[in-house]
């Protein structure tokens, strides 16, 4: 399938906003890229186009049964000048085992990865230079059959659009305070927990606000049936530093398989660390955090990279972590990660692609 340019010209394009104090995911390129799924008929009308609005009918399976999934990742400007993507292919594989759990086509990752790769270069202008700001990248797919009725849809658009981003939270890299929850629940055993679908997000809103409300960043999930054993948060997989381990909730259907989070257990293997995926409860958690056996705690994600979270809040009760302040391994991690990034160090596992 070749990929059919449909350009603006220069005289019609967006002006470049300045990179300093970017917000987070409101600002957007003048392209996108942009495919039809017809059942029988296979992907077909692969184009670059201009940013603009779908014409959906009301009736439309995406707006009722939320047939939707998507992804998230960046594309950095190194030090060296070239443009970088860190594990894309990691991306384009997560998205079809979430197109495959949904009901929904297959994409030739090859194929779209190559035509990410083109809309970033067309684009390049709007990649921000400072290091902590990105140009973002959501792919997307939706269903779009016309029907009331539950069945998967038999027509589906795939889009990617490019957002320039500075950090994720406000606090940059600072700890974060997170709100435990034991009310809500994000996902169960035999769910779509880990697939980036639209309802998942949905479903996390009101505890999210509730945080928000009460002065947290970001919800703390527990698992769906005891409501003890720690999952992730809202945005990001979450790690505790322990003593002589350093543990993370396993993949068992309901957390997210974060492409950052498969890169900090690789790397803190490779440096030495005893590295768990294992149940956490969250008694462990908080009595670590009382006594000091729990040394740091943080999330990973994309957008933030490395999240440092200086304090658990749970049953009305503030739990502070080394003293609220950034731990050194939290900081390595970081440092290391977006040294790769924006090629700064060297990238010894081949996690970066270049553009074009």
């Amino acid at each position: 399938m070749e990929i059919k340019l449909e350009l603006l010209p220069p005289e019609k394009r967006g002006r470049v906003p300045a990179h300093k104090n970017l917000p987070f995911g409101r600002i957007f390129t003048d392209h996108m890229f942009y495919m039809f799924y017809r059942e029988g008929d296979g992907w077909q009308d692969a184009c670059i186009k201009p940013y603009g609005s779908l014409c959906l009918d009301p009736a439309a399976v995406v707006f009722h049964y939320s047939q939707t999934i998507f992804e998230g990742l960046k594309a950095y400007y190194g030090v060296d000048d070239r443009i970088r993507l860190f594990r894309p292919e990691r991306n384009m594989a997560r998205m079809n085992r979430s197109a495959w759990r949904m009901c929904m086509p297959q994409i030739d990752e090859t194929f779209v990865l190559k035509a990410l790769k083109k809309l970033v270069d067309i684009e390049k202008e709007w990649i921000p230079r400072e290091k902590g700001s990105a140009l973002y990248i959501r792919p997307l797919m939706m269903g779009t059959e016309t029907f009331l009725g539950v069945k998967p849809s038999s027509e589906y658009v795939f889009l990617i659009i490019l957002s320039p981003v500075g950090a994720y939270y406000r606090e940059g890299f600072n700890p974060v305070k997170i709100y435990v929850t034991d009310k809500y629940v994000r996902a169960a055993p035999g769910g779509v927990g880990d697939v980036k679908t639209g309802g998942n997000y949905a479903a996390s809103l009101m505890a999210s606000e509730e945080a928000k409300k009460l002065g947290y960043t970001q919800v703390l999930w527990l698992d769906a049936i005891e409501r003890r054993y720690v999952e992730e948060v809202g945005t990001m997989n979450i790690f505790f530093y322990f003593e002589d381990e350093l543990a993370t909730p396993a993949l068992t259907g309901t957390i997210l398989p974060g492409i950052t989070r498969e890169s900090v257990i690789q790397m803190a293997r490779d440096w030495g660390l005893r590295v768990t995926e294992r149940r956490i409860p969250i008694e462990e958690v908080l009595e670590g955090a009382e006594s000091g056996r729990l040394k740091e705690c943080f999330g990973t994600g994309t957008a933030a990279v490395i999240s440092p979270v200086g304090c658990l809040a749970y049953k009305g009760k503030e739990y502070v972590i080394n003293e609220g302040k950034t731990g050194p391994l939290a900081r390595r991690l970081f440092e290391e990660l977006t040294g790769i990034q924006y090629g700064e160090k060297p990238d010894p596992y081949g996690w970066v692609q270049f553009v074009p």
